[in-house]
């Protein structure tokens, strides 16, 4: 089953095209990540899914084919982006307030949220108003809230927002959990080092529209196969002789320093049909000492601005405005 499917929505404010013909599929039971910068559409479309604005065209389906609003709500908990608490009520009451909003009654409400509070390290502040609280924990206590009903299907807006690196791994762990209890959780983020450690399947969105998606496995193998080798020498001569085989573009289009914290001297991308066996050979032959010769996996961050671009910062298109 299909626990979300997006097809062919579009959504424009003004002259502005925030989301512009998207379409992805998320399977039941799986942690989806939706990655883009910042004014990427990344909230827009979350907020068509979960029925909060409508898009223009195209249309959503959750849960095997329930339509977003009334008839999927029941099943669905949302963190917004921005704070949605009352800041006068406490804690505990802000919680149990937004589950009886949900259908559960009081006494369980506060039950689950007991629980909550006592998971996500707030239970001491239970009594406090929500304004009292910092923002990492006014964003627990909101995620807790879109919890309470226990829902099939937790669509998270960037939940790592305002969370220290002991509260985001709180969180992430929280979000297995839920996935371990079988629900599935689509987030979205522009923090490509948080989706790395938890994602399973990822959807790249950049000025409005679709970059690329998929299993995030299978989009690292296809990106290590297009062919990066990091190189370290033994000397300086060794590199020295390396230059002349590097400066063949029939085996490298580009050479570039190792990434920060990398125990390399550089990188080298190899030119199509080239092959590391190929490079390998050359640099034997050219005797060449290696201390380390590997075939390298970019991460999500290197796969994201290679394939979103530098510029990235750039929002979605403008169109032009009709003269009056």
């Amino acid at each position: 089953m299909l626990a979300v499917r997006v097809v062919g929505i579009s959504k424009r404010f003004g002259n502005h095209v925030a989301v512009d013909d998207v379409s992805f599929e998320v399977p039941a039971g799986v942690i989806y990540g939706v990655l883009g910068p910042n004014g990427a559409g990344k909230s827009t479309t979350l907020r068509m899914i979960n029925d909060i604005i409508a898009p223009d065209s195209g249309h959503v389906e959750l849960l095997g084919g329930l339509r977003p609003g009334p008839e999927a709500a029941p099943h669905v908990g949302f963190l917004p982006e921005e704070r949605g608490l009352y800041p006068k009520m406490r804690v505990l009451e802000m919680i149990a307030f937004m589950g009886e909003l949900r259908g559960l009654t009081g006494r369980d409400a506060r039950r689950r949220g007991e629980t909550w509070l006592e998971r996500l390290g707030l239970a001491q502040w239970r009594t406090n108003k929500v304004q009292d609280l910092s923002k990492g924990m006014q964003q627990k206590v909101q995620f807790a809230a879109a919890m309470i009903h226990e829902p099939e299907l937790i669509i998270l807006d960037e939940p790592w927002s305002g969370l220290d690196p002991i509260n985001a791994d709180v969180l992430r762990d929280v979000v297995r959990e839920q996935q371990a209890a079988g629900r599935t959780v689509l987030f979205s983020t522009h923090l490509m080092e948080q989706a790395e450690q938890i994602c399973e399947h990822i959807f790249i969105i950049a000025r409005g529209k679709k970059v690329l998606d998929g299993r995030l496995a299978d989009i690292k193998r296809t990106a290590a196969a297009e062919g990066r080798v990091a190189l370290a020498f033994e000397a300086g001569a060794d590199r020295e002789r390396a230059e002349s085989v590097l400066a063949d573009r029939t085996l490298c289009v580009a050479v570039r320093p190792a990434a920060t914290g990398e125990h390399a001297d550089v990188e080298v991308e190899l030119a199509i049909g080239a092959g590391a066996q190929r490079l390998l050979a050359a640099l034997v032959g050219a005797a060449v000492a290696l201390r380390r010769f590997e075939v390298v996996t970019p991460s999500l961050h290197q796969i994201f601005v290679e394939r979103v671009g530098r510029d990235a910062a750039e929002t979605a298109v403008r169109v032009p405005t009709e003269a009056a």
